[in-house]
């Protein structure tokens, strides 16, 4: 369900000295905008993440900030800053009041679209520049290894079968919908402030079910901490072979996240190219394939600003659209 880049004789004296005068002027704002660029960075650059520590936006926040220091990209650092709440809508807000500063990033999560079609936040994915998106991941449902949900089946007709969501309106939440209507069954969907504290909750057994990415929950699988029951995939993970995908277990159940980058409103054209420039390096290096696509058997992908532009504008409509039909929104 799955998708970017200034023409003269024959003038009197006065004509020619405002001709002078122009190009002079011309000159200088293109020399200063040329130096404004090559200046940059010129502090710090600051990585707002929308939900908690140890979600997947976080997880993708921290592995970028390491990759670009380990490849030497940047003279300053990256600093992440998680502004949880809000579903995304505090995050989100904060850094469109970042208006044309480059030096402010944001990752795109599910709430970055969810939550403005609920009504419940000021902006939406058009008060943002995009720059690039970088990976994608698929969802796997699972529930706690002590569990007596031995398979996608068993929760058919379970009584106060619950699941959690780091938002009100997030990926897990349409996912437990569609899930509900798969099998005529009742899922309570309760919510957490972020996607770390939904694992928490399953691993405590307050929870029944986590639809989780690789990013997140693939390391508890892996410790024998969480078993996996299906995946939302098109087609099986090469590092859970034995996992089904919910297609293959005859239910109409497939869905990814696509992982991208965005800058705040009103960033410069120059800026927008260096921060591409920059995403494709990590896209394209070995380093980000071991640590972050590899290591959470996410799919390495590499979208530019205008192309993630144009997905960004799909994936808000493909949201609307499941809203709708699962009765969401008006």
């Amino acid at each position: 369900m799955l998708q970017s880049q200034l023409n003269n004789q024959g003038l009197s004296k006065q004509p020619f000295r405002r001709f002078s005068y122009l190009t002079f002027l011309a000159g200088a704002i293109f020399s200063c905008t040329t130096a404004s660029a090559q200046d940059f960075p010129e502090q710090d650059i600051t990585y707002i993440v929308q939900s908690g520590v140890g979600g997947g936006s976080d997880i993708l926040a921290r592995t970028f900030a390491n990759v670009v220091d380990e490849l030497d990209l940047l003279p300053v650092n990256i600093l992440v800053e998680n502004r949880a709440g809000g579903a995304g809508a505090i995050a989100y807000s904060f850094l469109a009041q970042q208006k044309g500063n480059a030096h402010y990033l944001g990752g795109v999560g599910v709430s970055f679209f969810t939550t403005p079609l609920l009504g419940n936040s000021a902006v939406d994915y058009r008060d943002f520049t995009p720059v690039a998106a970088v990976a994608y991941s698929p969802y796997i449902l699972s529930v706690r290894t002590e569990s007596d949900i031995m398979s996608v089946e068993d929760i058919r007709g379970r009584p106060d079968t619950t699941a959690g969501t780091g938002a009100v309106v997030s990926d897990p939440t349409l996912l437990s919908r569609m899930l509900e209507r798969e099998l005529d069954t009742q899922i309570r969907v309760v919510p957490f402030d972020g996607e770390g504290e939904v694992l928490s909750a399953v691993l405590g057994g307050h929870l029944d079910l986590v639809f989780g990415n690789p990013s997140e929950i693939i390391e508890q699988i892996q410790a024998g901490n969480l078993r996996p029951l299906a995946v939302t995939a098109s087609e099986r993970l090469a590092s859970l072979p034995d996992v089904p995908t919910f297609t293959e277990l005859g239910h109409d159940i497939e869905h990814i996240q696509l992982r991208g980058l965005v800058l705040p409103p009103d960033v410069s054209s120059e800026h927008i190219a260096f921060w591409e420039d920059i995403l494709r390096t990590v896209a394209e290096s070995d380093l980000w394939r071991s640590e972050y696509v590899d290591r959470f058997n996410d799919e390495p992908i590499f979208l530019d600003s205008q192309a993630f532009g144009e997905q960004m504008v799909e994936t808000n409509e493909t949201y609307e659209t499941l809203m709708r039909e699962l009765d969401l929104i008006d």
